[in-house]
C-alpha cells in the first residue's frame, strides 16, 4: 500500500503530521526596507494601535500578524537589552 502524505502547508493552512505534531509556517524573511521601516516606527512608538498596524502592514506588504509579532519580539529584545545594561 502506498500512502501519499498531503502537503504540510496547503493554501496557507497548517497541516498536522501523522504523529500529531503541528508543523510551523516557515520563518518570515523581512527585506532590508521592511526592517528599516519597522525599526524606524519602533523608535517612534513601541506599541501600535490597530489602524496604525493595518496601515503599516499594507505599506510594507506584510500581514498585520507579521507586524504584530515583529513588534512583540522587538519589545522583548529591547527589554532584555535594557535589563542587562
Amino acid at each position: 500500500q502506498e500512502h501519499e502524505k498531503p502537503p504540510a502547508v496547503a493554501n496557507g493552512e497548517l497541516r498536522v503530521n501523522g504523529k500529531g505534531k503541528k508543523l510551523r509556517k516557515p520563518r518570515t524573511i523581512y527585506s532590508s526596507l521592511q526592517l528599516q521601516a519597522l525599526n524606524q516606527r519602533f523608535q517612534q512608538t513601541q506599541y501600535l494601535a490597530l489602524p496604525e498596524r493595518a496601515e503599516l502592514a499594507a505599506q510594507l506588504g506584510l500581514t498585520q500578524t507579521q507586524v504584530k509579532i515583529w513588534f512583540q519580539n522587538k519589545r522583548s529584545k529591547y527589554k532584555k537589552i535594557m535589563k542587562q545594561g
